[in-house]
């Protein structure tokens, strides 16, 4: 009723009655009942212990109502985003007053956390239904907990929030966040997400009086770093309270500082992973005893090498080939004996090509070293004596003969050169090496990846055992999404994870003082006779691998298209290498063309260099220089003595050098030459490229030519298309590009096999 004359004036107290209603409603859209979740707020006014709402007082009530007040309080929660609501709702009772609503889940959350507060305070009544969606409690602050002891190689992390007093861990949440989300994996679409807004946690087990669950909102601002740096350990299940990682995973720590974290234990951690997400940008001053020269790039390269000893982390010096991998390995070894700490030998594995090499430069940059080379029949007398040397050289070859007798050897450092060489995990010499235990690892290679990511896999496998999981897990994870999906994302993840611990320069980022390098392709024609021999092997070959596909499948026919392919690059280099050398005329378009370009070139007092796959080759090359009375240098695997033909090449004795790519692609320094020839294509872009380099290195001062010889039309011609798609790979991983796709499908039998 209305109040009377005279009478006293209560103030309504308002009362704001919060409720939810889950139910399913059919969606026209798509055709399908769908749930759907409804929220309304019921204003009530109390008068003395009675509650009444709407226009008209009940009959009989002896309530006295102020129609001017209650209006100011409605302006109030009009004020706050609030309409009248138009559709009937069960999510609270018919009594509870006036029903209104906000215009969505937003709205919801910003009231909740930003004007309920202030309603609080001005004396309003607030009562929540028992299935209230948004009873929030406050964040009262944010934790993360790292366990870690020195003698593990693993540490445990969990991140969470303190609600009431309680601690709650977030980390299955947001495991299971990225599960049911994945597109929050892409950094733009996590960077949609606005700082302020809100995502919805129920506290499990936290219930209130009534079984009315709680919940705290936690704003994308400082969850998004969080979800950033659980990038990629999506992988783990939903439920742990607690994540168990191994110590260079440390380096995903450093994503976590810009969050305001009240931070327990881990202080070494995070040290490290400061260390590990900005490398030492300081210049490591040089050690004494080091009879060179190093250019600044060398000395941040080892400086960064003097920074994984320090953190008891190994990883891969992927500089381009010719940028002093060597050398700076001497220097971080001469480092180590300086101050004390080389107390057990280092040992080297390479190349047989390479152990004169390493003695020469040991000899004259780091002669304090005491080197042994593990070389010969007589070498097994030095295995009781092996502790007394700084450094011991030895190769894939003998070491897997070797293990038994000298695994049990303690070493400070062990260091893998020309690293691709353990590219299959599987192979004798990488399971030898594993067996060693030391103090650090490290792998050089200018190359480490050069047809596909399980290689890289078999690297970090020896680095770091177990790091980047399983080859198959490795293979679900990264391989198959990049390589076959070109997935960006998860290349970066990749990229992210292995950055810390690859260290990659190319000539052009540090050698700006080299001369110019030109890459030429010299396209050659089948002459007739080729053309004929080739053309009828083609479809031969054709019918026998296809038919090998259907009865096999591609994976298991692997070695028939080799053979095939192999068949018909020998007829487009020779026809005499095929086997069908033709009774009159030249055997060779490409011989015919690569003898007028040589002496073309001799005549210009050009130097060469000349690769070939095939050995076979090269003896028919050498019959034709000699028939032109030009003087060679060659050097293939039966080549006993490296060293003479290199040194004639190199004092300009010389004007030519025949190598085998296999034979003579890595550890030889040629920059007497400025000219390369590449007489047949192989697959492999990385294995062309480190031949390229015998010249195109550090102390080169002549502009260098490389010509690739490619007969149009051929299986050579899908092969330098090949080249470029597996180049593409290579550098979204060493090179934080994108990824490409390369591997051999289906259809490209037909682009390899077709006319």
């Amino acid at each position: 009723m209305d109040e009377p004359l005279n009478a006293a004036r209560p103030a309504p107290q308002p009362r704001l009655w919060l409720g939810s209603v889950e139910f399913s409603a059919f969606e026209p859209r798509n055709g399908r009942m769908q749930r759907q979740v409804q929220h309304r707020a019921a204003l009530a006014f109390g008068y003395e212990g009675q509650y009444v709402s709407g226009s008209i007082t009940p009959r009989g009530s002896q309530v006295y109502r102020q129609p001017a007040r209650e209006r100011q309080l409605r302006e109030v929660l009009q004020h706050c985003g609030f309409k009248l609501a138009t559709r009937q709702s069960k999510a609270l009772p018919e009594s509870a007053g006036e029903l209104y609503e906000l215009a969505g889940d937003a709205a919801w959350l910003r009231f909740m956390q930003s004007e309920l507060p202030r309603l609080r305070a001005q004396g309003w009544q607030i009562e929540y239904a028992e299935n209230f969606a948004f009873d929030l409690l406050p964040v009262q602050h944010w934790y993360a907990t790292v366990e870690n002891a020195p003698e593990r190689d693993w540490f445990e992390l969990e991140l969470g929030i303190e609600v009431d007093g309680q601690r709650l861990s977030l980390l299955p949440i947001l495991l299971n966040l990225l599960r049911l989300n994945p597109e929050l994996l892409r950094p733009a679409s996590l960077a949609r997400r606005r700082e302020d807004e809100q995502l919805l946690v129920p506290l499990p087990g936290n219930s209130a009086a009534g079984g009315r669950v709680r919940q705290v909102a936690l704003p994308w601002g400082r969850l998004k770093p969080v979800v950033a740096a659980l990038g990629d350990l999506y992988r783990l299940e939903g439920h742990e309270q607690k994540l168990r990682l191994a110590t260079p995973d440390a380096a995903q720590l450093s994503a976590l500082e810009g969050v305001p974290l009240q931070w327990q234990g881990g202080e070494q951690l995070r040290d490290l992973a400061e260390r590990l997400r900005t490398p030492p940008c300081d210049i490591q001053a040089p050690p004494e005893g080091l009879q060179a020269t190093l250019r600044p790039y060398q000395l941040q390269g080892l400086a960064w090498m003097q920074n994984l000893r320090a953190l008891g982390v190994g990883g891969v010096l992927a500089d381009d080939m010719g940028l002093g991998k060597t050398l700076q390995t001497l220097a971080h070894l001469l480092c180590e004996k300086q101050a004390g700490r080389l107390d057990r030998p280092a040992m080297v594995v390479m190349p047989t090509s390479l152990v004169p090499n390493w003695l020469d430069e040991a000899a004259r940059f780091a002669p304090s070293l005491k080197v042994l080379a593990l070389q010969g029949v007589g070498r097994k007398q030095h295995f009781a004596d092996l502790h007394r040397y700084d450094l011991l050289l030895t190769t894939y070859a003998l070491l897997p003969k070797d293990i038994e007798q000298i695994a049990g050897l303690q070493l400070h450092l062990l260091v893998l050169d020309e690293a691709q060489y353990i590219k299959t995990a599987n192979t004798k010499a990488a399971q030898a090496a594993r067996r060693f235990q030391a103090r650090q690892r490290l792998c050089l290679s200018g190359t480490p990846l050069e047809n596909h990511l399980g290689e890289l896999w078999s690297l970090f496998h020896f680095l770091m055992p177990g790091w980047l999981g399983d080859a198959k897990a490795f293979t679900a994870t990264y391989r198959v999404p990049i390589e076959r999906h070109g997935d960006d994302q998860r290349l970066a993840d990749l990229n992210r994870r292995i950055g810390p611990f690859l260290l990659r320069r190319t000539k052009d980022q540090v050698a700006t003082e080299l001369p110019p390098k030109t890459e030429i392709v010299h396209w050659v024609e089948l002459n007739d006779a080729q053309r004929d021999v080739y053309e009828t092997v083609r479809l031969a070959l054709d019918h026998k691998v296809r038919e090998e596909i259907r009865s096999k499948g591609m994976a298991r026919s692997q070695i028939v298209i080799l053979e095939a392919l192999l068949k018909l690059r020998q007829v487009c280099c020779d026809l005499r290498l095929a086997g069908q050398a033709p009774a009159e005329g030249s055997p060779s378009g490409k011989l015919d063309s690569l003898m007028e370009m040589l002496e073309r070139l001799l005549g210009e007092g050009r130097r060469a260099l000349l690769f070939s796959q095939f050995t076979s080759m090269l003896e028919l090359i050498e019959r034709e220089l000699q028939a032109r009375q030009v003087r060679y240098a060659l050097l293939t695997g039966a080549t006993r003595d490296r060293s003479a033909p290199v040194k004639a090449f190199q004092k300009g004795e010389l004007p030519v050098f025949l190598i085998s790519l296999k034979a003579g692609g890595v550890g030889l320094n040629l920059t007497a030459a400025d000219t390369v020839i590449h007489y047949d294509p192989w697959w492999n872009p990385a294995a062309e490229q480190q031949a390229t380099d015998r010249a195109y290195r550090i102390g080169q001062n002549k502009p260098v030519f490389v010509y690739k010889l490619i007969t149009r039309g051929t299986v050579e011609e899908k092969i330098a298309q090949l080249q470029r798609e597996k180049a593409a790979l290579a550098a979204g991983v060493l090179e934080g590009g994108q990824a490409g796709e390369w591997r051999w499908q289906a259809e490209d039998i037909e682009a390899l096999f077709g006319v």
